[in-house]
């Protein structure tokens, strides 16, 4: 019995895949005034809380992270202005960090890609403030030594299908609907 147990597991394993857990991160996102321009932006840092991938037969199949959006940080600026940026971006002028302390990337597909760099396209669902919307990158994956790393492109998503508006009217109309991101995250 203990031996049909033990094969069960071993082939819903290769059926199902094997997930590997999260090693290391690295998001970094840019949000833009008016113009989409580098002179008009503010860009930073949001740490991973936990992720992981799925892997069938060598390849990612599925997976998720979980971004801390407490951790949300503004990397250009410094001092007061840094404060105060930081502090719009997590009360409710946009992200609502106390209410939705957390947001959520579920793969839901991974496929070749025509590109060299970014050989892949992952497909996935983003949530953020309890909305959930389909988001793809272009990403590049590689595979040493035991460890898989999922590299995106910078990509865009729209903030306001995710509820991510400046409280403010005017303001919201001087702050782009696109945010970018880059996301690498290592599993093991």
């Amino acid at each position: 019995m203990k031996k049909a147990l033990l094969l069960g597991v071993l082939i819903s394993g290769l059926a199902f895949g094997q997930t590997k857990k999260l090693a290391s991160s690295d998001v970094h996102w840019w949000g833009y005034k008016i113009a989409k321009t580098e002179a008009s932006s503010h860009d930073g840092t949001v740490n991973v809380k936990s992720g992981n991938l799925v892997l069938k037969n060598g390849s990612v199949v599925g997976g998720q992270f979980v971004l801390d959006m407490t951790s949300i940080n503004a990397t250009d600026l410094s001092g007061e202005y840094q404060g105060k940026l930081n502090g719009h971006l997590k009360n409710g002028d946009f992200f609502e960090v106390e209410k939705y302390p957390t947001a959520t990337y579920k793969i839901t597909s991974v496929k070749k890609n025509a590109s060299k760099d970014y050989n892949f396209v992952v497909n996935g669902n983003l949530t953020v403030k309890g909305k959930t919307n389909p988001v793809s990158f272009p990403a590049k994956i590689t595979s040493a030594n035991g460890v898989v790393t999922l590299e995106s492109d910078k990509f865009s998503f729209d903030r306001q299908k995710f509820d991510v508006a400046y409280k403010s009217t005017m303001q919201d109309v001087l702050v782009k609907d696109d945010v970018d991101l880059k996301v690498k995250i290592s599993v093991k």
